[in-house]
């Protein structure tokens, strides 16, 4: 058997209660660009209306959703579908699925305050160092207004993982 070859990351969707204020908070924190302004999508006969009618199945009626890029070229989907359902803690960790998204900017701490200033909170007092003393690799675990759960990393993430796992 061959070994396969190394996907590349195409884009991420997330949810969020107010369309507008995160393509605001994602462009104006995150520098991301809005790629396509905020569209309505509804449960129709045209070909994303039954696209999306296989995705979510039927009765799904409408949803907004815009679309962003990352610096490196990976894309953001956001969506706001009716009805939207907001839990009190979107930190699930231990359940099965995607429980956080990360960021790379060497500076984490201020990265953090410019979330924090948005609305975002942390889930850590302050950024952590994987290598203390040794290399100067930081990460904190931040949450957007939207209670989506986002990392920061200081470096990329070959050269945190490339020297050995928490020795």
């Amino acid at each position: 058997m061959t070994t396969p070859y190394p996907r590349t990351f195409s884009h991420i969707g997330l949810s969020v209660p107010d369309l507008e204020a995160a393509v605001k908070f994602y462009t104006d924190v995150l520098g991301w660009y809005l790629i396509m302004k905020p569209t309505t999508i509804k449960e129709d006969d045209s070909a994303i209306g039954q696209m999306c009618t296989d995705v979510f199945g039927a009765g799904w009626e409408e949803f907004n959703i815009a679309h962003l890029s990352t610096g490196d070229r990976i894309g953001v989907e956001i969506f706001q579908f009716k009805g939207q359902q907001n839990p009190d803690n979107n930190f699930e960790y231990w359940k099965t699925g995607i429980f956080h998204f990360c960021v790379q900017d060497p500076d984490v701490e201020g990265l953090a305050e410019k979330i924090e200033q948005a609305g975002g909170k942390r889930r850590m007092p302050e950024p952590r160092y994987y290598f203390p003393g040794e290399k100067p690799y930081r990460m904190i675990y931040m949450e957007d207004p939207f209670g989506n759960i986002l990392e920061i990393y200081s470096h990329s993430y070959e050269l945190t993982y490339g020297s050995g796992a928490y020795e």
